[in-house]
């Protein structure tokens, strides 16, 4: 019996030395300075991210920030590609160099990277073979919808890597890409926003909404394979304040939202006459509470017409939006739906809840 009891406690003893070394590998790879918590990191860090313009991406290297991951973004004639923002050799940003004939070049001693992240030249030495370990960590990289978009985890042969919106490339459509918004809140809550239709009559009384129809129609919520969908009539118009006399008389407008979890969706507004208007808003997480949102736009109608007043409206609404997501505390996006009250309204926001805590998400808060 005794020597039962010691086979067992030994088994014990090996199976929490495996877990122990299964959470050291998880924590290895979380950025230094991770504002996420651990679990809540790798839950969402195989997913793809936008995290700049693809027009932005020319000559020079360019520094952005994902889950609080610091990366530099080069050309070559070859394509893009994404790696850590640091030389190996004295820890300097990358960023802050230079591309030569498709090199990343280091502004301290000029350690030359190619695309795969191998240092390939040491200038100081140039006769010597640079270590194994001078070679960067590189990511997946896709350009759609004129961004740039990367992975710190997943596959570059997912199938399903991207929103999917086929209006971008369709010759019917007119491309708009208004410039990213910088948001002080959890990508969650941006997102929740932009999902929410309650708020129309009250947070966008100035731009679209109306204070006398503030009654949301019922509407469906559906699980899709990679989110939800939600699709919204009601009669509020999607015009401007300054045109709504356009919208013909008991016109009623379809707002159909279709997400990608964790962090993206679109909104395809039905105008009259068959107007199609298609709003991506990706959100890119730059750490648990800071955001940066980008939202390419398309449409069939009024592409004869200035862009101006396009990019005029869509700050608007989106500034308009910030006022409130910026001030909602806790900070983080309760994953619990015990924690917060909810009305029948809100099916959208609580669907979308259930689907991030289905990624595996912390249940009571996440970012």
């Amino acid at each position: 019996m005794a020597q039962v009891t010691a086979t067992a406690t030994q088994s014990e003893k090996t199976s929490e030395k495996t877990s122990e070394k299964t959470a050291s590998q998880s924590t290895s790879r979380l950025p230094k300075g991770c504002t996420f918590l651990p679990a809540d990191w790798e839950a969402i860090a195989s997913f793809w991210y936008p995290v700049a313009f693809s027009h932005a991406i020319g000559d020079k290297p360019v520094a952005v920030t994902l889950l609080d991951q610091r990366l530099v973004i080069w050309r070559t004639a070859a394509g893009l590609c994404v790696a850590n923002d640091i030389c190996l050799h004295r820890g300097v940003p990358l960023s802050m160099g230079m591309v030569e004939n498709d090199q990343l070049i280091c502004k301290y001693h000029g350690f030359h990277y190619n695309a795969a992240g191998q240092c390939t030249l040491i200038p100081a030495n140039p006769d010597a073979s640079a270590p194994n370990k001078l070679c960067l960590k590189t990511y997946p990289v896709k350009e759609a919808y004129g961004l740039v978009w990367t992975t710190l985890t997943g596959s570059a042969d997912d199938p399903q890597a991207l929103p999917e919106l086929p209006e971008w490339t369709n010759a019917d459509y007119q491309q708009i890409l208004p410039d990213p918004i910088a948001v002080e809140a959890a990508a969650g809550r941006q997102m929740e926003g932009f999902l929410d239709v309650a708020h129309f009559a009250w947070v966008h009384a100035e731009s679209f909404g109306d204070r006398t129809n503030p009654v949301v129609p019922k509407y469906s919520v559906k699980p899709t394979e990679r989110g939800l969908n939600a699709q919204y009539i009601s009669s509020v118009s999607n015009f401007p304040k300054s045109i709504q006399h356009r919208a013909p008389k008991d016109f009623q407008w379809l707002r159909d939202f279709t997400v990608f979890l964790p962090f993206a969706a679109i909104l395809r507004v039905h105008f009259p006459n068959e107007g199609r208007l298609c709003i991506l808003n990706a959100a890119s997480p730059i750490s648990a509470r800071k955001t940066r949102l980008f939202s390419p736009i398309c449409r069939n109608f009024d592409k004869d017409q200035p862009l101006e007043p396009v990019y005029d409206f869509n700050y608007q609404i989106f500034d308009e939006d910030r006022e409130i997501i910026e001030a909602q505390y806790p900070e983080d996006l309760p994953l619990d739906l015990r924690a917060e009250s909810h009305i029948e309204a809100d099916q959208t926001s609580i669907a979308y809840r259930q689907g991030l805590a289905k990624l595996g998400l912390s249940k009571l808060y996440t970012a």
